[in-house]
This record gives C-alpha cells, structure tokens and sequence, in this order.
C-alpha cells in the first residue's frame, strides 16, 4: 500500500470516528491527491481551526480558486460549520478531510 493510499485510510477513519459520515471514498481519494504533497508535510497536512489566517487561506484557496465559489458571508460560514463538524477541540484536523467535507458542503463534487 502506498503511503498515499494509508493516508486515505487514516482519513475515512476520521470521518466515520470523529465526524461520523461514511465518506465517499472515490470523492476522498480525488480530493486527496488534488491536496498534492501537502498530505505529506506535517505542518501543512493539517488546518488549524482557530488560525484566522490559516482559515482565509483555506477560503481564498480553496473555496474560491478551486471550487470556484463567490467571496460571501457563507463561505465563512461554511467553513464554520465543517470545524463543528470535525470538533473544535479536535487538535489534528487533516486538510484533506476538512476540504472532503467543505466539497460537500458546498455541494461541488463535480469539481473532481
């Protein structure tokens, strides 16, 4: 198994353990390889939830450029919804699970 494919692994298992949704896992896997190598670095394969500027990061790169939304009040908000959904107290939060569950939220899973 490559450590890609662990990677997949260890992030359904956050999702049915930490957020309890069966994820998709065709859906996990395209957003996983769209994250590139930054699944493999430790400081950027997660997204810290209380980090303004790490949340505009994720909102400006991610919802924006990548799924091709407006700049509006929803997008914070949806991205305030996927940090309760996670658990706010919840330390490791895998960028790659926090935008599976931004794509669906969003409903935008025909960007992959």
């Amino acid at each position: 198994m490559s450590k890609r494919d662990e990677l997949i692994v260890k992030y359904a298992a956050d999702l049915k353990d930490k957020c309890r949704i069966n994820p998709d896992m065709d859906l996990l896997t395209k957003v996983t390889i769209g994250c590139g190598s930054s699944i493999y670095r430790a400081d950027a394969s997660t997204v810290s939830g209380t980090d303004e500027s790490e949340l505009a990061t994720v909102k400006n790169n991610f919802l924006i450029k990548k799924l091709g939304l407006k700049d509006s009040a929803e997008l914070d908000k949806g991205i305030d919804a996927v940090m309760e959904t996670y658990g706010r107290s919840n330390r490791n939060k895998y960028r790659a699970v926090v935008y599976y569950l931004l794509t669906k939220h969003f409903v935008k899973e025909s960007t992959y």
